[in-house]
């Protein structure tokens, strides 16, 4: 059901990550358990789909759960955010721009910028990284990253129009300035590449993390005959 990564940073116990593969007919969905087993607490990022899964997840890491990540505020990835919320009584986190341009709305919800913040020992650092949509956040939280549709292991995510995708090729960009070689990235969705690859095979072997000008990254971004179908490829 989940892969697991446990490793020792220098501030303490590395949080464990547990990664929920969820569906929705042909949708497929990477859902992350973020797990402080100092405090036998945790937190969601993106839940969807399969309630059922995410629960007995939850119930098997013995963890309270302390809140819920979006990255944006596509369904899919925020299909099960208010039913936990109001379940487990915790708080629903989205960037400020997102909540804005997409008009969520929940008596949990708490809008964010890109200001650093604790649960429990668990360090969240919020990276404000536009272009799939206007206010995608990605959520570093000790050597992990958690991307949504901004970067997956092998591309980014749809960009709407030309401005967009300069906003995607400047948070490609910014990740690749902030992040170090060894984190591991954990997408909203995959192809054929796992989640939890380090950084370093991912920038090396992601065709979108290549382009050095913008200009060369839009026009490839949203070069003509690709299939937009892309639900149909995630696995």
């Amino acid at each position: 059901m989940h892969k697991r990564t446990l490793d020792v940073q220098q501030e303490g116990l590395e949080p464990q990550v547990v990664i929920l593969r969820v569906s929705n007919m042909f949708v497929i969905n990477y859902n992350y358990l973020v797990i402080d087993h100092i405090h036998s607490e945790s937190i969601l990022v993106d839940p969807a789909w399969d309630l059922g899964k995410i629960q007995l997840a939850l119930d098997v890491s013995n963890t309270t759960l302390k809140g819920i990540l979006l990255t944006h505020s596509h369904f899919d990835h925020i299909q099960l955010a208010k039913p936990l919320a109001e379940k487990y009584n915790c708080p629903i986190w989205m960037s400020r721009e997102e909540v804005a341009i997409s008009g969520y709305e929940a008596a949990q919800l708490q809008p964010i910028d890109e200001e650093s913040f604790r649960v429990g020992s668990l360090k969240i650092v919020p990276l404000l990284t536009p272009g799939h949509t206007q206010g995608s956040m990605c959520y570093l939280i000790g050597n992990n990253l958690f991307t949504g549709d901004t970067l997956f292991i092998e591309g980014c995510g749809l960009c709407p129009n030309q401005e967009a995708a300069y906003n995607m090729f400047e948070s490609l960009e910014k990740i690749k300035q902030y992040v170090k070689k060894t984190t591991r990235i954990y997408p909203g969705h995959k192809y054929a590449r796992s989640p939890g690859e380090p950084f370093a095979d991912v920038l090396q072997n992601n065709i979108y993390l290549q382009f050095s000008k913008k200009e060369d990254f839009a026009s490839y971004r949203l070069r003509k005959g690709q299939k937009y179908s892309k639900f149909f490829e995630f696995y």
